[in-house]
């Protein structure tokens, strides 16, 4: 914007320039018409070559243009060719009932996306449909949603947490208050890798909140045990 005015400004002098130089030409010519005749005997031809050299100049102004044009995008191409490429955020393989059994550490070296993504891939494993990963910013307590086998809708929220932070009661009752009444769950389920406290577990059992603690988790994942579904 700022070089648009500045490029206005500079024609409009240049212009208003050009006026006042021709009118004080021509009053000067009017008064003097034996020296103007000579002066335009010698500023005319001159002007004419400067727009002859101009002119059979602006095609060559043409090809220099693009050819700047083309070694820019030759140089845009070769810096796009040399850059590398990112790599894929590694997968969370398919947990399978049938490999190396899981442990708590095993979930607890994922990230809470891995996390998530690994309690997706049980459901998967275990006939849910629909499997989705929802967590983040604004999931309303629900990081998986899945159709259970037996058609049920199933939301899970997931609990990354260290052996020493055990699942609290305000955890369980903020997934309480979205589950049912926002998600619509016929099964809320929250899996954790850790334990829950007393109240939490209370606040679970009165609400119809199923709890997988880290001791279920890994039976479910080794196929030891039951599915927060089941």
């Amino acid at each position: 914007m700022r070089r648009t005015m500045f490029v206005l400004a500079v024609l409009g002098a240049l212009i208003c320039g050009g006026y006042l130089a021709v009118r004080e030409a021509v009053r000067w010519a009017v008064a003097h018409p034996g020296p103007a005749l000579g002066v335009g005997a010698v500023v005319l031809p001159l002007l004419v070559v400067v727009a002859v050299v101009a002119v059979r100049g602006m095609p060559r102004l043409r090809e220099l243009r693009r050819a700047a044009r083309a070694g820019k995008a030759e140089a845009e191409a070769e810096v796009a060719a040399a850059a590398p490429v990112a790599e894929a955020a590694p997968a969370v393989e398919v947990v399978a009932a049938d490999a190396a059994p899981w442990r708590v550490e095993d979930f607890l070296a994922l990230d809470a996306d891995g996390f998530e993504q690994a309690i997706a891939r049980l459901c998967e494993r275990d006939g849910c449909r629909d499997v989705q990963v929802v967590g983040g910013a604004g999931d309303l307590g629900a990081d998986v949603l899945a159709t259970a086998s037996d058609g049920r809708r199933l939301i899970i929220q997931c609990k990354r947490y260290g052996e020493t932070n055990k699942v609290g009661s305000q955890d369980v009752q903020r997934f309480g208050g979205t589950c049912f009444t926002v998600h619509e769950a016929e099964v809320a389920a929250v899996v954790t890798t850790s334990t829950f406290t007393e109240p939490a577990a209370d606040y679970a059992a009165t609400c119809g909140i199923r709890c997988f603690d880290g001791e279920r988790l890994v039976a479910w994942a080794n196929g030891d045990g039951s599915a927060p579904w089941a």
